[in-house]
């Protein structure tokens, strides 16, 4: 069978949708006239950031150096630690992959992390080195990397996709190494879901693998975990826009559309077979993933409700990374807490949702799932609960303890910038496991460190501190007891759940007068003092206070006894007193929109 099924993993930053378009072109599968550069990355906001957000894949076809024809399914992935989980899905639809090193950066964080996900999955690795055309290129060094990451002294090809040298010889080795898809024409179909978007006139558009027999538009096809049934409409190939044929067949990549308008219907790695028919078993599919950072979600305008919840729905039938969940907040209304596989992913979504179906949105402050035990009714000691949202935390009185979520973090970095690297570490409450060369002049330092330090501000100040030669990669390690406390924000004694916190005690007085500085300054003054305070445990640690609005009523007095004046003051002042008793603070959403911008950006 002359079809291979591949995807190119890399690091961000190292070329993969560059080489992506050199293939392209080798291949003609694009017209010269409608080329551009980072053709696949379709979207706006990933031609803006020059980082790709989403899998793409396009089939290709090429005459092999012997004369052989060959159909070439490409998956160009991520580069992002925030979304390896598009990686992991798109090595699932293949039987190999490129693995695309930078000669001038050599291995870094991603790399490794997207090797070692190659090697237990069992596809068959091809290392490149890119950008060999760099005056500071080093490939020798690079390969030697290389070798140490695979555990194995594979042959590199060394190439520059900015050019074109040596592409096409990485496509004859694609042809020669990666081995064709298993399966058999002759079983009953068996297929997987592995991507899908939402088409207004056409409804869900499922990308598919065909495993094992064929599908043709007229077929009634059921997916496995919903036990649904549905007729194909049509079917075609990613070339890379949507090619109308006739049937996908045995390992051969492809869409469907079968009319599908409920959104839900579709799982991601789920299995598609022919109606009627049995099989013996569903495919693997994938596991589940588990969002790391949470974030409160509310339209501005409280009318876009409605379209806030469609335009989410839809977000997430293309990246079921992320998860969803309607909440309410006194101070902002009705919206959605939503769950993300890192910051980055939450900056995306968000801006996906005000440039895409034009909803502006205050994005409450993010923060990690957090274990709680806190006393039940009786007093007796409880259960541990999951707690994504600090307005949901028990009562501080209950709590007896909280635990949060840690991580096993890699950071690979030249020598010279340890120093920096380690202090900064320090500063973040990190624990040291190991520290390994894999060059005379790079070393990959590995740390536990708490998740809620990292998912603001560390990548930044990691980058800072290595002048940006540092590459950062992380996952899960378990849940540890800590120090941590809610930290209520009080405005004219009332509390604002949409500003409250979690922070380790021992930043708690820094925070708090941090935040209350900022609030003082954000929110306009009223006719009455206005408290701004920061609570922790029922003591107040910090406080600003919003002067009062005032009017001169000594200015129409010229002259005169001094008590007329005394009595004017005391009456101002009785109506003030009465006004603060009775009055509201307004927080203009411009204000909490500042204030949880800044925040993120501390």
């Amino acid at each position: 069978m002359n079809i291979r099924n591949f995807s190119i993993i890399a690091h961000i930053d190292h070329g993969k949708s560059t080489l992506a378009d050199r293939f392209i072109n080798i291949t003609n599968t694009v017209p010269d006239r409608q080329m551009k550069e980072q053709f696949l990355d379709g979207m706006e906001l990933e031609r803006e950031r020059g980082i790709t957000i989403k899998a793409k894949a396009v089939r290709m076809l090429y005459k092999s150096d012997a004369g052989e024809d060959y159909i070439l399914n490409l998956i160009d992935t991520p580069g992002h630690v925030d979304f390896s989980y598009e990686v992991s899905r798109a090595m699932a639809a293949c039987e190999g992959a490129i693995l695309l090193v930078d000669a001038s950066q050599g291995v870094e964080a991603q790399t490794l992390a997207h090797a070692h996900l190659a090697q237990s999955l069992g596809l068959k690795i091809i290392p490149v080195i890119n950008k060999i055309d760099l005056e500071h290129a080093d490939p020798d060094a690079t390969e030697e990397q290389i070798w140490e990451v695979l555990k194995n002294p594979v042959d590199s090809s060394r190439i520059s996709a900015k050019d074109g040298r040596g592409a096409r010889e990485v496509l004859e080795r694609v042809i020669k190494e990666i081995p064709s898809p298993a399966g058999s024409p002759d079983k009953p179909l068996k297929a997987l879901v592995f991507d899908s978007f939402y088409d207004v006139y056409k409804g869900v558009v499922i990308y598919t693998r065909v495993v094992d027999g064929a599908i043709s538009a007229g077929k009634y096809i059921t997916f496995y975990s919903k036990g649904t049934s549905y007729k194909v409409e049509e079917v075609g190939y990613l070339n890379p826009k949507l090619l109308k044929s006739d049937s996908i067949k045995t390992g051969e990549v492809g869409y469907i559309i079968a009319g599908i308008r409920d959104i839900h219907e579709i799982k991601m790695g789920d299995t598609i077979f022919e109606k009627g028919a049995v099989i013996d078993a569903p495919l693997s599919g994938y596991k589940e993933v588990n969002p790391v950072v949470f974030a409160g979600f509310y339209p501005v305008n409280t009318t876009d409700y409605t379209a806030l919840k469609t335009a989410i729905e839809k977000l997430n039938l293309t990246d079921s990374s992320f998860n969803f969940q309607g909440e309410t907040s006194k101070a902002l209304g009705f919206g959605f807490r939503l769950g993300f596989m890192g910051l980055l992913h939450l900056d995306i979504i968000r801006e996906r949702i005000e440039r895409e179906f034009d909803i502006p949105l205050i994005a409450t402050n993010p923060n990690v799932i957090y274990k709680v035990l806190a006393k039940d009714s009786h007093g007796a000691k409880g259960k541990y609960i999951e707690v994504t949202n600090p307005a949901d935390f028990p009562h501080y009185g209950d709590v007896m303890d909280i635990m949060e979520p840690y991580v096993l973090a890699n950071i690979i970095a030249p020598l010279a910038y340890m120093e920096g690297i380690m202090n900064l570490l320090k500063e973040k409450r990190g624990e040291h496991i190991k520290i390994e060369y894999i060059s005379t002049t790079r070393v990959i330092v590995e740390y536990y460190l708490p998740l809620s330090e990292i998912i603001l501000d560390f990548y930044d100040k990691l980058k800072s501190v290595s002048r940006g030669y540092a590459s950062f990669d992380y996952e899960p390690y378990e849940y540890r007891s800590s120090d941590m406390v809610k930290i209520e924000i009080l405005l004219h004694a009332e509390s604002v759940d949409a500003l409250s916190f979690i922070t380790h005690r021992s930043r708690a007085l820094h925070n708090s007068r941090q935040i209350c500085e900022k609030l003082k300054a954000l929110i306009p003054r009223h006719m009455f003092e206005i408290a701004v305070q920061a609570q922790v445990g029922g003591k107040i640690i910090a406080r600003e206070t919003i002067g009062a609005m005032r009017k001169d009523v000594l200015a129409k007095c010229y002259g005169g006894d001094i008590t007329r004046k005394r009595k004017l003051l005391e009456a101002q002042k009785e109506g003030k007193r009465k006004m603060k008793l009775m009055g509201s603070v307004e927080i203009p959403q411009e204000a909490f929109m500042s204030l949880l911008k800044i925040s993120q950006d501390k």
